[in-house]
């Protein structure tokens, strides 16, 4: 086992990290930029090293600064968390370089399943569904062609980085140059890499994802699905599981075709792998994440299975001790992601609490929200027997939440949690825009 790792990142997900680090013995040391400097991963870790100025340029994404944390203070392995460099492979290559484990895939598997177009060709090889789409295109007028065979709507889709760059919806054919150049741009400024293609873009679905565990030795296991179909300009708002609508056979083909497709890549560690599911019961395979999902709780709470400490485990080489047959997922969780709509300073905060309740966050009493990091200052976790009952805890509990200082998104959640169409479990990806316009129409 390690005795010392370095967190590659802030907020609520390196406090998450250290403390399961402590709980099993390891030491760790936080990077942090000059505006995260008292910060709660700041305070919780052994050692602490300022890797940089405010920007996330100058300090997370510094790669040769983080590095050299990791080398002062001999620290044997990196966690990345997740966004940052998490799925960076030059990143990971550069660790592999300097004798650093990288705590996660290697870095060719990086590159291959972080590029769409090659994750997507795999997946068409070993024979998993993939949303009928083109390989990477150059050339506006073939893009025209190829989206007048697949038809409109479409996507121009950036085969590499995600959060919803370089990404564009494409309802008619004079609008596809502009959204095929701009995606391209976007795509070339936020990854080093504006290569598209097009993808039929597939309405009233859902979007599925499957968490795998998959160690060096060969074994890999599912850890069931996480419906993260409430979403807001691609970002995922409400996250839980099991999929409301998931039946016993689509789940145990979309399972298999979640380990096939890991196997395929050769992956180890955590990963996901994600879908979209039609109405009819087809799923299609979209992306893989090669990293920690920021919802990885809500399967934990139902499969009894700590990711983060099998991240850690699978790392120093230690063999899954379970197998396929030995999961039993159970109950029903849900996670509200609680983002900050301005900055300024925390002037009172009280967290639920009670029984199967948790809020992960890098909240404190007085502390700073500054301007220069993701909008997410936490997640609402909740578990229960059933999902009427998790619906209700949860809104218990973000009822009993106070944050005052700064604006948050806690009265949109109730307003989800509360729509009658979210109660039933009618939803897809297009779903939330409409239940959280005033007066807007639910979109079945």
């Amino acid at each position: 086992m390690f005795s010392k790792i370095l967190i590659a990142n802030r907020g609520e997900v390196a406090v998450r990290i250290i403390r399961a680090c402590k709980e099993m013995g390891i030491e760790t040391v936080a990077v942090y930029s000059e505006a995260d400097e008292n910060s709660l991963p700041v305070a919780l870790a052994d050692e602490r090293i300022c890797v940089g100025g405010n920007a996330a340029t100058d300090s997370y994404l510094n790669q040769r600064n983080i590095i050299s944390a990791a080398l002062a203070s001999n620290a044997e392995a990196i966690h990345p968390g997740y966004g940052f460099l998490s799925e960076n492979p030059d990143f990971a290559a550069l660790c592999e370089e300097k004798g650093i484990i990288f705590i996660g895939p290697d870095s060719n598997v990086l590159r291959t399943m972080g590029d769409k177009d090659h994750s997507r060709q795999l997946m068409k090889e070993i024979g998993v569904p993939v949303v009928p789409g083109t390989e990477i295109l150059h050339d506006v007028q073939e893009a025209k062609r190829l989206a007048a065979e697949i038809g409109y709507p479409i996507l121009v889709k950036a085969t590499a980085g995600g959060g919803g760059k370089g990404i564009r919806v494409v309802e008619r054919e004079e609008d596809l140059e502009d959204a095929f150049l701009s995606a391209s741009r976007e795509a070339e400024n936020a990854f080093g890499n504006g290569d598209v293609f097009l993808e039929k873009y597939l309405t009233s679905v859902r979007h599925v994802e499957m968490q795998v565990l998959a160690d060096a030795f060969g074994h890999i296991v599912c850890l069931g699905e996480r419906d993260c179909s409430l979403q807001l300009n691609k970002q995922k708002v409400l996250e839980e599981t099991p999929c409301p609508i998931m039946t016993e056979e689509i789940r145990e083909k979309m399972m298999a075709a979640a380990v096939k497709a890991a196997k395929a890549a050769n992956y180890v560690n955590a990963g996901t792998v994600e879908f979209l599911l039609a109405p009819s019961g087809e799923f299609y395979f979209i992306e893989m994440n090669t990293r920690l999902q920021v919802e990885h709780p809500i399967t934990e709470e139902i499969s009894d299975i700590d990711i983060v400490k099998w991240q850690i485990r699978i790392a120093c080489q230690i063999p899954l001790d379970f197998t396929q047959e030995d999961i039993h997922l159970h109950g029903h969780a849900m996670e509200c992601r609680i983002n900050a709509r301005s900055t300024g300073t925390l002037d009172f905060l009280h967290v639920p609490g009670g029984s199967r309740v948790h809020f992960d966050t890098a909240l404190v009493q007085d502390g700073l929200i500054a301007p220069y990091y993701d909008s997410m200052i936490g997640k609402l976790i909740v578990y229960a027997a059933n999902r009427e009952d998790a619906i209700r805890k949860m809104d218990v509990a973000l009822c009993e939440m106070v944050i005052h200082g700064i604006d948050t998104n806690i009265e949109d959640q109730l307003r989800l949690l509360r729509s009658e169409n979210f109660k039933k479990g009618k939803y897809h990806t297009l779903s939330l825009p409409g239940i959280l316009t005033e007066g807007g129409s639910e979109l079945e």
